[in-house]
């Protein structure tokens, strides 16, 4: 099986921090998150990876360029998920695949996901859930997604269908993708309206008590943090039960200055140093990152 990870978004809402790196090499526990979903992808028997980038790809090959099996698929312009899916269909050809935004940690099935979207007979599949923030699509009595960027002005379905949202994960045909125009920007949502418009069967997979989230803003990061540093379980739920000290994890390696105090919660990278009488409340330090002398640290990210 064959999949690939949509890594070529810029991180605006994650600005300054995204600055320095792409959000989808952003350390989660010390590790790049693009990591953790390849991770998930081979636990659940996929083989084969496509991972694109377009902004501050030279990170992306400097980190993937020795992973095996991945093809690093650089964008020199910005060209949307669609483009880059178009760019990427001739790795694709023959068996549907599946894509995955490189801004999500999850505990899902993605091997189940796989064979509910063969079974389904559809071209394209969208795993779907309830979360609230997000609920955008609509979903019909009989699992199928009838319209998308449905706004809270939009009239009531007729069908008595649900919002939820699209968590990121999806399942395509490679065929369908030759709708996509050949060149330029182009978003595959848009596709995905203009087939249901057509009345071309998008198949739904609901999912229901498992973990997710995004990194799209330090909020999210952050709060990320705090959960798998504080709930041990859930960390290993999801596949990221590593060697990590909980609450505060503070590897040997860092230099620690004297009177140095932690409260709640905090995630230190390796090689960090910490000056004398600094403060971390809720905090996650980037590996070689600088906290200065009497500074207090609170709800931030720290990079450098």
């Amino acid at each position: 099986m064959k999949a690939m990870i949509l890594a070529a978004g810029l991180g605006t809402r994650l600005r300054p921090y995204s600055l320095f790196r792409p959000k989808p090499l952003f350390p989660v526990l010390g590790r790049p998150l693009v990591f953790h979903l390849l991770d998930q992808l081979r636990r659940s028997g996929f083989r084969q990876f496509v991972v694109n980038a377009n902004y501050l790809s030279v990170q992306f090959v400097k980190v993937l360029g020795g992973e095996r099996n991945v093809d690093l698929q650089i964008e020199e312009d910005i060209i949307g998920t669609g483009g880059g899916l178009r760019m990427a269909r001739p790795v694709f050809r023959g068996a549907p695949f599946l894509a995955v935004n490189g801004d999500i940690l999850h505990s899902l099935d993605l091997a189940a996901i796989y064979r509910r979207h063969l079974a389904s007979g559809a071209p394209v599949s969208l795993v779907v859930h309830d979360c609230p923030r997000f609920n955008n699509l609509r979903i019909s009595a009989d699992g199928r997604v009838t319209a998308l960027r449905v706004g809270s002005g939009d009239p009531a379905p007729d069908d008595e269908g649900r919002l939820l949202a699209f968590t990121g994960i999806q399942v395509i045909d490679p065929e369908v993708l030759g709708d996509i125009p050949p060149a330029g920007f182009f978003d595959i949502i848009d596709l995905y309206i203009r087939l249901a418009a057509a009345g071309t069967a998008i198949n739904a997979i609901e999912v229901s008590g498992h973990f997710w989230t995004d990194i799209g803003t330090a909020g999210d990061y952050l709060a990320l943090h705090g959960r798998l540093l504080t709930a041990p379980a859930l960390a290993g739920k999801i596949g990221l039960d590593y060697a990590v000290r909980r609450p505060v994890h503070c590897p040997g390696d860092v230099v620690l200055g004297r009177e140095v105090r932690f409260r709640d919660w905090a995630f230190v990278g390796a090689g960090a140093r910490i000056g004398d009488n600094a403060r971390l409340i809720r905090s996650v330090v980037w590996d070689g990152a600088l906290v200065p002398e009497g500074a207090v640290v609170e709800d931030e990210i720290v990079v450098g």
